[in-house]
């Protein structure tokens, strides 16, 4: 009885711009990463998984798979990941984009990226793991480096690699809960300001001003951001809907910042990745 296996393996990122307000976002691939492997075998059509999003794996496997294919064979998923989850550091585009990469790699030919990408997508936005369909997140993760996108018509505007000199150091906060992201539509004016400031590559302005406002306007507490920019940081922002933090650094402030993260929460130090989402194929 012949099998298939893939193994897909696809990094985290952080926000620059949230797009909840205008639409467009744009976000940073970091090293995190999140590994989805789907062994294929001849059965009854069955799923079968390790993780409860259930919802999201079977659309996706349905949808990338063709029906003759599912109908005579079994498929045992497993998701393995060091993405924090409900942190906003993109752990679900990351498993969905992964699943999707895996599924494709399943069949016979070349890999289509943006089919990978568009599958994942449609599938969080039917599980409703997500309100734009987190476009900007799912290319950051599968690409790596900067994007910038618009959500609402699943489009990369634009991709550039980061600066592999510079670290991310995350904060995840104590005693911190998600609030309402629905708020930002409030001022949608400020956050095209920024997406405009990505667009001339002022990645780091953009993402500060980010902060500023996702903090102001669910409520979260601006402190962290503030006293890691005194204390050397490039820029620091609120990442997704929160409640995480992500501060960008040069290696020389590490120690100095990392302190006093740590005083509101757990910290993760991560390098920033510009490489594209990998897949290994075994057949027998």
């Amino acid at each position: 009885m012949t099998s298939i296996s893939t193994k897909a393996t696809v990094h985290g990122a952080i926000s620059i711009v949230n797009a909840i307000a205008t639409g467009k976002g744009s976000a940073l691939g970091i090293s995190l990463q999140t590994t989805a492997e789907i062994h294929m075998r001849q059965g009854e059509g069955k799923i079968f998984h390790n993780n409860r999003n259930s919802h999201l794996f079977k659309y996706i496997i349905n949808n990338s798979i063709p029906n003759k294919i599912l109908k005579r064979n079994d498929f045992f998923l497993t998701i393995s990941s060091d993405i924090p989850i409900g942190f906003g550091l993109k752990s679900s585009s990351a498993v969905s984009s992964a699943v999707s990469l895996a599924c494709y790699g399943l069949l016979e030919g070349n890999i289509d990226d943006f089919k990978v990408l568009n599958t994942a997508v449609d599938a969080s936005r039917k599980a409703k793991v997500t309100i734009t369909g987190a476009y900007d997140d799912t290319t950051a993760c599968y690409f790596g480096g900067f994007v910038i996108t618009d959500n609402y018509s699943n489009k990369l505007l634009r991709r550039e690699n980061g600066p592999l000199d510079l670290l991310s150091l995350i904060l995840i906060p104590n005693n911190s809960t998600r609030k309402n992201p629905l708020k930002l539509k409030v001022l949608p004016e400020f956050f095209d300001q920024a997406i405009q400031s990505a667009e001339h590559s002022e990645f780091w302005k953009a993402m500060t001003l980010n902060g500023l406002l996702v903090s102001s306007l669910m409520g979260y507490d601006y402190s962290p951001i503030l006293f890691s920019i005194e204390n050397g940081a490039i820029s620091a922002s609120i990442s997704g809907n929160g409640p995480s933090i992500a501060v960008i650094i040069e290696k020389k402030n590490l120690i100095t910042i990392k302190r006093i993260l740590e005083k509101y929460g757990k910290t993760l130090v991560c390098k920033i990745n510009n490489t594209k989402a990998s897949i290994e194929k075994k057949i027998g």
